[in-house]
């Protein structure tokens, strides 16, 4: 051990062509190896992080292409469901009253509470409310009249040919005359007073003023 370690003492690095065979291939390797060390850490390791970053960024565009293949492929049936579900909306509205049938409903509604013996002590409609697919009609009441009377009325009105829809607003109904706190039986007098809504759908010409309006409004909103 101690005549290898004289004899690596010994070399002469001023004259390497002198050197032993031995000691020529051992200093050739150290240097290969130098060499192949110098260039992973300067070249492969750099491009080994590349590589990591390319695979990173290929897996997320490869996961929001199959996100968006997914939504693609689920447009056409989405499209295909929101045209039956317009169409069914536009059934649905025709049902209702048009602008022109409006006056004999109306007129209808009021007859029918007669008809059933209810007393029309205010019956007043008010200006139409139009929104974006139909309108609105406030009619303010005061309506006296047995529980019976009332469940017939709301039969008969359902009963009309045309689709009515009416919703009741700051409704309130208590017996009538000056006693409010009178026992209540099935043929007691009841005052009914509030407003009810009915609707009736727009045509073409109204739903593209409707849509102009809107639009208008929100390009002068955000004018402003």
């Amino acid at each position: 051990m101690s005549q290898k370690k004289m004899s690596l003492r010994e070399l002469d690095f001023n004259n390497m062509g002198a050197w032993p065979r031995q000691a020529k291939i051992g200093f050739c390797v150290i240097i290969g190896l130098i060499i192949v060390g110098l260039t992973w850490y300067l070249f492969v390791s750099d491009k080994r992080e590349q590589l990591q970053r390319l695979e990173k960024t290929e897996s997320e565009l490869r996961g929001e292409f199959e996100e968006k293949q997914g939504r693609a492929s689920n447009l056409e049936p989405l499209k295909q469901q929101l045209a039956q579900m317009e169409q069914q909306l536009q059934q649905m509205l025709r049902q209702l009253p048009s602008k022109t049938e409006m006056p004999d409903l109306i007129v209808d509604i009021s007859q029918t509470a007669l008809a059933t013996g209810i007393s029309n002590e205010l019956f007043q409609p008010g200006p139409e409310e139009p929104k974006e697919f139909y309108a609105e009609k406030p009619i303010a009441l005061r309506m006296v009249g047995s529980y019976h009377q009332f469940g017939a009325f709301v039969s008969g009105v359902a009963s009309l040919p045309r689709v009515v829809i009416m919703t009741m607003h700051d409704i309130s109904l208590q017996p009538a005359g000056k006693d409010k706190n009178a026992p209540i039986t099935p043929n007691s007098p009841l005052e009914l007073v509030g407003t009810v809504k009915t609707y009736r759908y727009l045509d073409e010409e109204e739903v593209a003023e409707q849509q102009k309006a809107s639009q208008d409004a929100a390009n002068a909103g955000g004018g402003a």
